[in-house]
């Protein structure tokens, strides 16, 4: 079939397309933000992927405060402009999809880099029953000029097996801009992000929703006109959100060891310096060990905190982590654990006071003691506090658990 031209229509293309809203299959929704260049081009090119494949659907453009005549052109050709004034890549495509009336949504930028007719191997995969269906640019074909040898062989291969890393999805390219999902999948993934981190955000999520993925091949062409792409400044949005948004990584592991190495060394030079070889590992390092291990408590509470509130504020869903941690842990508990430290750091400085008197207020030579001491005095006190804290925190998801769980009114009523 001979593609639309701008301002043409083709009867019989309306009438399977511009079906009412339960009737529609597919939404294809584009962001856009002056793409008067491509805009164009990507609108007729979506019609005609419709029209060629027979699919009930709709091409919702999504405004982003186009200066040029980009909403002038998607209006001449027949499809719905929604209108978000907030600035941001992630923002556009959150307008798209809330305004999209169709079953399942077609994401792909405005830029003519994707191409359109290979949607059907998105609906393919949707139709077989999966959520989610990213387009895979490394797996498929890269044209030549599409994108810079730093992207191709270095960034997106490095955030792709960044993000795997951390949350195991399984996607070989985090950052590809089609993509395809159920309205359903859209409603789990609670979307929130409006920058380019959008990309990664949609990922994580669709993995912590536990969404059934796939991911197809697909051609990656060179755009026209200026790219949006800030290299450095994106890249670090991106493996910023991914850390923001694995608090197991970024506070709990490093935390862990930490505390364990520093532990692990306060008790080995307690009785004296060690040799290894020709080295002596002596006060000096019994200092490090003790920084090591205060250090070490110190970010893994924080970890223990930020899993709490992105339970509370559902950013995630129920970590088994935390709700092992939380199926031990009791204020009680904690304050028991936070008092034993405490008590033992407390003991070890009143037996260094109590020597210092014996000499008769004279030279001391408790060097080591002293850094035990203080080490569990300060742990120990931590932990306290920690633990009205992390008790505090921990409210309004017990609240929420309780009426979870609470009979309805009808139910009691029966």
């Amino acid at each position: 079939m001979a593609i639309l031209s701008q301002g043409e229509t083709d009867p019989d293309f309306e009438e399977a397309v511009m079906t009412s809203d339960d009737e529609l299959e597919v939404s294809i929704v584009m962001p856009c933000l002056n793409e008067e260049q491509t805009l164009g081009s990507c609108i007729e090119k979506g019609l005609a992927a419709l029209q060629k494949y027979n699919i009930r659907g709709e091409i919702v453009i999504s405004d982003n405060g186009s200066t040029d005549n980009s909403v002038a052109i998607a209006k001449s050709l027949g499809v719905r402009v929604v209108h978000q004034p907030m600035r941001g890549y992630g923002s556009a495509y959150l307008k798209g999809f809330e305004e999209a009336r169709g079953k399942y949504i077609i994401m792909a930028d405005s830029d003519n880099t994707y191409d359109f007719d290979e949607i059907d191997k998105f609906l393919e995969r949707l139709r077989a029953g999966y959520d989610f269906v990213n387009g895979s640019r490394l797996r498929g074909k890269i044209l030549p000029g599409a994108m810079t040898w730093s992207h191709q062989y270095i960034g997106n291969p490095f955030l792709s097996w960044f993000l795997n890393v951390l949350f195991r999805t399984g996607i070989s390219d985090s950052h590809c801009g089609m993509r395809g999902f159920s309205k359903e999948a859209y409603s789990r993934m609670r979307l929130q992000t409006t920058g380019m981190e959008f990309a990664s955000e949609m990922v994580i999520n669709a993995a912590k929703a536990k969404l059934k993925m796939t991911e197809v091949p697909i051609t990656y062409y060179p755009r026209a006109g200026d790219s949006k792409l800030r290299t450095f400044r994106d890249g670090w949005r991106h493996l910023r959100f991914m850390l923001l948004y694995s608090p197991t990584a970024l506070f709990l592991v490093p935390g862990l060891i930490f505390f364990a190495l520093g532990l692990v060394g306060l008790f080995a030079l307690m009785p004296g310096a060690i040799m290894i070889g020709h080295r002596a590992f002596d006060i000096h390092f019994m200092i490090l060990a003790s920084m090591l291990t205060i250090l070490g408590q110190q970010v893994f509470t924080l970890g223990l905190y930020a899993k709490t509130y992105s339970l509370t504020a559902h950013f995630d869903e129920d970590d088994p982590l935390l709700v092992s941690f939380y199926r031990h842990f009791s204020l009680e508990k904690g304050l028991l654990l936070g008092l034993v430290l405490f008590t033992i750091g407390f003991v070890t400085d009143a037996y260094v006071l109590v020597e210092w008197i014996s000499r008769g207020f004279g030279a001391l030579n408790q060097v080591r003691t002293a850094l035990f001491a203080l080490t569990f005095v300060v742990i120990g006190a931590q932990t306290i506090f920690a633990s009205f804290f992390l008790s505090m925190l921990s409210i309004r998801r017990e609240r929420e658990d309780q009426s979870r769980h609470r009979p309805k009114a009808d139910d009691q009523a029966s």
